[in-house]
């Protein structure tokens, strides 16, 4: 979804809550970004906080992950990704009741695809490719 029903979707996704997903990954990153071992997690947090602000015309792509990041994905499925993926899923489902929120219904799917394995995953638009 790009142009005018793009903006206007990502106006509509700020203003009916996106930012309060993108504060909530921002502040996750910070707060990763106090340990040494968090540092990784914290960026990706980051570039899901940009996402989660101006999701519309935006594709993900998760690309094949070896070495540390393979490490730091189980363990960030374990600890966190399954959490953040359910809501989101379950956001999903309840935007998806409604015909009206069937676009932010699709957001949330994606956003819940990437919470689950965020290293790894790129974030493509028009302007530009943000690896995570």
């Amino acid at each position: 979804m790009t142009g005018c029903c793009g903006l206007l979707g990502n106006v509509l996704w700020v203003v009916f809550g996106g930012w309060l997903y993108a504060l909530e990954y921002f502040m996750g990153g910070v707060f990763m970004m106090l340990t040494i071992v968090g540092i990784p997690f914290g960026f990706s947090l980051w570039k899901l906080a940009a996402l989660a602000l101006w999701p519309f015309g935006k594709t993900t792509d998760v690309e094949r992950v070896t070495g540390c990041r393979v490490i730091f994905n189980v363990i960030w499925v374990v600890f966190f990704g399954w959490v953040i993926a359910l809501t989101h899923l379950l956001f999903a489902a309840l935007f998806a009741i409604t015909i009206i929120g069937i676009p932010f219904a699709i957001q949330n799917i994606k956003l819940a695809k990437i919470a689950l394995w965020p290293l790894g995953t790129k974030i493509s638009s028009s302007s530009g490719t943000l690896p995570i």
